[in-house]
């Protein structure tokens, strides 16, 4: 008989049970959707308060030397520290999608690597059209989209392959968003570099949950988005990062006036700075930067190697727990078998995931509600954040999920799905 694992006990060893309580957490909810969008940290609505009432409201523009113009290269140098790269190798500012436009732009405009943009079909949707529109701009060819069997795992074997008869410039999400894949991130950056290719790393489902070290891994680019893992809110800046090597080489696309030497002399021509502030551009978002600061703080007082230890114990509770109980109810799980990769997310799909999903969201009254994530056409994401989840919560969706198969809850539902799901 199969010894079943007591949730419980596994909360009583939990380190980071204590964070929970630095978060707004709704009542009677269960959120499993923190790959997508991660929760409020009560200490962000004080910060963003007193900046909005003082630095802004009594302060005003004296603020910018007082408090402003240093924000994005200290929350910069904090995700520095969080990925373990030198600290005048990060910039935070505007989106993961522009950032990524910016790196690719520049690292055609180098003419260090054949100019050549390959990815695959397990990539973020946003940075596979950022790359084709990249590719009309300079009129190269269109970028190769590596495809394999399923959207489970991708073919290692295959993808070197190709690099290795089409070198270039890849962009690869580290962590898939749709089966939580984790990429051998330094075998491929070695075979990149063995035929003169180079790989942007999307970060976006990984940093701050998986312990990403740039320096073991010779990570040469890089860029991510903040409001997943780290908490940072709803479009909070994203970041990039680029090998101190290579900063002197790259220039960006982007001439706005924060990438400028001394932007506030207002020269007449553009003097590019000489570090990675040289891919800023417009003024900064600074009541999201302020907000975005106290996140990755958390994050950084819990550990990211505390954080990345749970978040691997709570998908091996969870997988376990699927192969016993829903699978034999149609559940079919869509996520690698291999904790080592897994990133953050277990996917599960149904015949009725739709249905299921809003079973979960829009229960009955007597039940607590859950807030997993779709994704077309069939996957039930489940979001693992350690800072705010425990294993309790993992045993009761696993219970109600099985209930809404079992008692045909999932018929009660529409199967239309709203624009955001």
């Amino acid at each position: 008989m199969k010894q079943k694992i007591n949730p419980e006990n596994l909360d009583e060893l939990d380190k980071l049970a204590g964070f929970r309580s630095r978060f707004h957490n709704p009542k009677n909810e269960i959120y499993l959707d923190g790959n997508s969008l991660g929760k409020l940290p009560i200490e962000t609505k004080k910060r963003v308060s007193d900046l909005i009432d003082n630095q802004w409201g009594e302060n005003l523009i004296r603020s910018w030397n007082d408090y402003w113009l240093e924000l994005p290269k200290k929350i910069a140098s904090k995700i520095a520290s969080l990925i373990n790269a030198d600290q005048n190798e990060v910039l935070v500012g505007g989106s993961t999608s522009v950032n990524l436009y910016k790196l690719g732009c520049a690292l055609i405009n180098s003419g260090i690597y054949p100019k050549q943009l390959l990815t695959d079909s397990l990539n973020f949707p946003t940075d596979n059209y950022i790359l084709e529109g990249i590719s009309k701009q300079y009129s190269i060819s269109k970028p190769v989209r590596i495809t394999y069997s399923s959207d489970l795992k991708a073919d290692i074997s295959k993808l070197k392959k190709v690099i290795s008869e089409q070198p270039g410039i890849l962009c690869l999400s580290l962590v898939t968003y749709k089966s939580a894949y984790l990429y051998p991130i330094k075998k491929l950056n070695e075979h990149a570099k063995k035929n003169k290719s180079i790989i942007i790393w999307d970060f976006s489902h990984a940093v701050g949950v998986v312990n990403i070290d740039i320096k073991a891994t010779e990570t040469l680019v890089a860029i991510g988005c903040t409001y997943k893992y780290l908490n940072g809110g709803p479009g909070s800046p994203a970041f990039m990062y680029i090998h101190k090597s290579l900063i002197p080489y790259f220039n960006s696309p982007i001439q706005g006036w924060f990438g400028h030497k001394k932007p506030f002399d207002f020269l007449e021509y553009y003097e590019p700075s000489d570090g990675i502030e040289k891919f800023g551009a417009g003024t900064q978002h600074i009541i999201s930067l302020a907000a975005l600061e106290v996140g990755i703080d958390i994050t950084l007082e819990a550990g990211i190697k505390n954080i990345s230890s749970k978040s691997k114990k709570m998908s091996t509770y969870l997988m376990k727990v699927i192969k016993e109980e829903l699978v034999p109810l149609g559940y079919v799980i869509e996520s690698p078998d291999k904790c080592d990769d897994r990133g953050s997310h277990v996917t599960l799909s149904h015949d009725f995931s739709w249905q299921i999903c809003q079973c979960l969201t829009n229960p009955n009254v007597d039940k607590v509600k859950i807030t997993p994530d779709f994704r077309p056409d069939r996957f039930i994401r489940l979001g693992l954040a350690p800072l705010y989840l425990s294993f309790k919560d993992l045993e009761i969706t696993i219970s109600r999920l099985k209930e809404i198969i079992i008692n045909e809850e999932y018929k009660e539902k529409e199967k239309t799905r709203p624009v955001v799901t």
